[in-house]
């Protein structure tokens, strides 16, 4: 059974993220199945890493020009890097920048549509696109369609996470102890899977050893 305790040891955060955090997660694990010390163990884990230790519910869209190239080159092109990354000329434009990488993604419309900066990613575990906010509606007490930011707010953060978790069949690769499928389920790719592990390792030692 997860406890304030074992939550806290778990995901090694401070006494005030945990009386934060602990009764939100314990609602929202207990309503979406992930019930066991296994699957606590990655769900902790992933979202975890995907809120930087549970202080982040909103993405971060303050890239540099160059970073926007190597991280999105297939979706931007040099001319707009220069204009709306971060460089020494100007600051970021995020919300051009979430505009352009995520048109036409996800349920998004186009560039113009706003709709990139609209439903950037948000909650613990980083909801993106107007199709999963549109795909959540039914299973949250909140239209985080007409009202993104409510996907920000401390219970609609947690629950989003664990619906999403579920909707995505996360609780059957946890069972499977696969981080590896997890991971490029969450992220499209492996990227900070050595930091997902260490939060795993890290988890499974506290929930899984008793």
């Amino acid at each position: 059974m997860l406890t304030l305790n074992n939550f806290q040891r778990a995901t090694g955060v401070s006494d005030a993220l945990r009386d934060k955090w602990f009764p939100r997660l314990a609602s929202s694990m207990n309503s979406f199945g992930i019930s066991t010390p296994l699957r606590q163990a990655h769900f902790l884990a992933q979202v975890g890493h995907e809120s930087a230790g549970f202080t982040k519910v909103e993405e971060g869209l303050n890239y540099s020009e160059k970073a926007l190239i190597a991280m999105f080159g297939k979706r931007i092109n040099l001319a707009q890097a220069k204009a709306y990354g971060r460089n020494s000329d100007h600051p970021a434009n995020q919300r051009m920048i979430a505009n352009i990488i995520y048109a036409n993604r996800n349920g998004n419309g186009d560039v113009s549509s706003g709709d990139g900066y609209r439903y950037r990613g948000r909650g613990l575990i980083q909801i993106t696109g107007k199709a999963n906010y549109a795909a959540l509606s039914g299973q949250l007490s909140a239209d985080v369609v007409a009202n993104p930011d409510l996907l920000t707010e401390n219970l609609q953060a947690a629950m989003s996470a664990a619906a999403w978790w579920k909707n995505h069949g996360l609780n059957e690769l946890a069972d499977q102890d696969d981080v590896t499928r997890i991971t490029r389920v969450i992220n499209g790719g492996t990227n900070g899977l050595d930091d997902r592990i260490s939060r795993l390792l890290k988890a499974k030692g506290i929930l899984c050893s008793t």
